[in-house]
């Protein structure tokens, strides 16, 4: 056996790392090394290996839940030496020669344990690496120069390509293809307000090369002037910083995180970004910590654009399926992106070759108290006596940013003293922009497919939907699914003047089919409940929904990008824990089908009640462009709630001072 002065740093490094992680930690740089190491051994040099997917093949969730169980939280005595967890996994997706093989690693081991190559439909997420390639090529490609010539755009080093994925439109075979369309910088860094209108490449991803070219009409080329948005370059005067006034009151160890009564575990993928687990609330009362989500992440960002014309019709995306949420997270700035005294955790992810690459201070994880009251009550009805009692309420955050092309996404998880969760998503970055000859609405005689908020410039219509993985274990695994519907009663009483009023209907759903929901279509509150345990006054204990922005997708069903977003045909499913349903638009999205959705999986309808469950609850957002958008977009933010309802025996923060 050959050993190099590499391997043994890698063995030293893997050991020192993962001596004894978190279960679900993300996998740290040696054991991305190692992946890499192992997986380039096993294929020969000729073949060419792209790492499209690394991420933690994470333990079953009992072997999780076991290990966690006999890891003591802190309360009230200091914590001891945790067990060994499970052994740590990899699954790892890669191309080579046309083909997607999927690859288990047992890091422990540091062997290959099972490897598959994928017959179906649909490829795995471009790499930031084939994007960059890809989007190089036009720069040296004679009929896209003649293109430019021909509009009077002279100097190609102020070009700017995106690479945008295709979908599926029916095709019976497909390639593993992206479109190309430029932007000319020429004046400013806001290129994509510049798009060369009319003009697209068909790029092959697996043979890299152009395979298609199309030049079909001369717009205007919108102005430069206008779309800066470095304060740095604008004229004064220039808004004032807000003020921060924070300070830190938790506790990180490695990804585990400690605040007021709440311990979490904060993780990572390149696919869906930041990932709550094992989130436990510390109850004074009964003196235990208490499990609540086992886990937490956005499982899918489905963005279709409204505009119909041969150059926009497959603007339908899958941010993470596609391009990953967490592979194209930003590194966090304090004292702009987070208070200033905010404590970071770094990420990391494979590049193409399998290299571990740096996030650095992809999280940031803060205490924000924003003015906010957790509960307050003045009572002046007591003779000679004015009672004002108020509690001030500080929150937890963990935040992350995904910039994926023009958008960027703000994710919070926020965790509250009295017991809820929230994430808060937030909209900003650049609007996709097409470029039009109109400057003013009166000379608009047909549809544009959104809204010209600057001259020669059309901000287009588009949803964001961001599709929630929420596996609930509310105070142990098996959960029910609750609907407390609202109904009108009549009153029967005449001697009373009242002639109706609302009661609650509670309905348990037996199978899948009675939990997919459509919010808004009649009034419901929608809990998950734990039916075997209830509390002093017999109330079953639990967690309810409490919905943010709803916007019901308005395609028609048999449109292909709704095929492949069917999992927003309804705004809540609740399916049966399975370890392999994790992505919601299916494990390879690229020109995928919609074969392996959720819609896919729900039809077998299996039973819920009492079991081990899953919610995954779709927030939207309907895009209309506007004029104060332009040329950068303020933050447009919307969110949920995870609340306890009967979960506790009272109010869990009555004695907060």
């Amino acid at each position: 056996m050959k050993v190099t002065l590499l391997s043994i740093v890698v063995l030293f490094w893997s050991f020192a790392e993962c001596s004894n992680p978190h279960p679900l930690d993300p996998l740290t740089p040696s054991e991305i090394n190692l992946v890499q190491t192992i997986v380039q051994k096993a294929y020969p040099t000729s073949h060419n290996l792209t790492f499209n997917y690394v991420g933690l093949d994470e333990p079953d969730k009992l072997k999780v839940l076991s290990w966690d169980s006999s890891n003591p939280k802190p309360e009230p005595k200091p914590k001891p030496k945790p067990p060994p967890p499970p052994p740590r996994r990899a699954f790892v997706i890669v191309r080579s020669q046309k083909q997607s093989h999927e690859i288990t690693v047992d890091l422990s081991k540091r062997s290959i344990v099972s490897t598959k190559v994928y017959q179906g439909n649909g490829y795995p997420p471009l790499t930031a690496g084939e994007i960059e390639e890809a989007t190089q090529l036009p720069l040296n490609h004679e009929p896209f120069k003649e293109s430019l010539r021909k509009r009077g755009l002279n100097d190609v080093s102020q070009v700017q390509c995106v690479a945008f994925t295709l979908g599926w439109y029916g095709e019976a075979k497909t390639r593993r293809i992206v479109k190309i369309k430029c932007h000319y910088r020429n004046g400013t860094v806001n290129f994509y307000a510049r798009p060369v209108e009319g003009v697209e490449m068909v790029v092959d991803i697996d043979d890299m090369k152009i395979v298609g070219y199309n030049d079909r009409y001369v717009v205007a080329l919108p102005k430069a002037e206008g779309t800066e948005y470095r304060a740095s370059k604008l004229k004064p005067p220039s808004a004032p910083k807000p003020k921060q006034d924070h300070g830190p009151g938790f506790t990180i160890d490695g990804h585990s995180v400690s605040w007021d009564s709440w311990d979490f575990h904060v993780g990572y993928d390149s696919r869906a970004g930041p990932i709550i687990s094992l989130a436990s609330y510390y109850d004074v009362q009964r003196k235990k910590h208490r499990t609540v989500l086992y886990k937490g992440f956005i499982s899918e960002l489905f963005v279709p654009y409204q505009d119909p014309t041969e150059e926009w019709y497959y603007k339908t995306f899958f941010d993470g399926g596609e391009y990953g949420l967490g592979r194209f997270m930003s590194p966090l700035k304090a004292s702009t992106d987070c208070p200033s005294d905010a404590s970071f955790i770094n990420a990391y992810y494979a590049s193409s070759d399998g290299t571990p690459v740096e996030i650095p201070n992809a999280f940031c994880i803060f205490e924000k108290y924003a003015g906010g009251i957790m509960w307050r009550h003045t009572e002046a009805a007591i003779p000679n006596e004015l009672i004002t009692e108020t509690r001030s309420e500080k929150t937890l955050v963990v935040r992350t940013v995904s910039t994926v092309a023009n958008y960027d996404y703000i994710t919070d998880w926020e965790f509250t003293p009295s017991g809820s969760i929230k994430s808060v998503v937030g909209l900003t970055g650049i609007l996709a922009l097409k470029a039009t000859n109109y400057t003013n609405t009166e000379e608009i005689k047909k549809d544009i497919y959104g809204t010209l908020v600057a001259d020669n410039t059309i901000g287009v219509n588009h949803d964001h939907f961001f599709t929630y993985s929420l596996d609930f274990d509310v105070d142990g695994v098996a959960n029910s699914f609750v609907k407390y519907n609202f109904e009108t009663v009549r009153v029967k009483d005449r001697s009373i003047p009242r002639k109706s009023y609302w009661t609650v209907v509670s309905e348990t759903a037996k199978t899948e089919a009675d939990a997919r929901i459509n919010l808004g279509s009649k009034p419901t509150e929608l809990l998950v409940v734990n039916p075997n345990k209830k509390t002093k006054q017999g109330n079953k204990i639990g967690y309810r929904l409490i919905p943010g922005p709803m916007a019901h997708p308005l395609l028609v069903g048999d449109d292909f990008p709704q095929i492949r977003g069917a999992f927003t045909d309804y705004d809540v499913w609740v399916t049966p824990y399975n370890k392999s349903e994790k992505w919601v638009a299916g494990l390879y999205v690229d020109r995928s089908r919609g074969d392996d959705t959720l819609a896919v999986w729900s039809r077998r309808n299996r039973r819920i009640e009492n079991r081990d469950i899953v919610m995954w609850y779709t927030m939207g957002f309907r895009h209309v462009p506007c004029q104060e958008e332009f040329p950068i977009m303020p933050t447009l933010s919307g969110g949920f709630e995870l609340r306890p309802t009967n979960f506790f025996e009272r109010n869990p923060v009555l004695e907060t001072k």
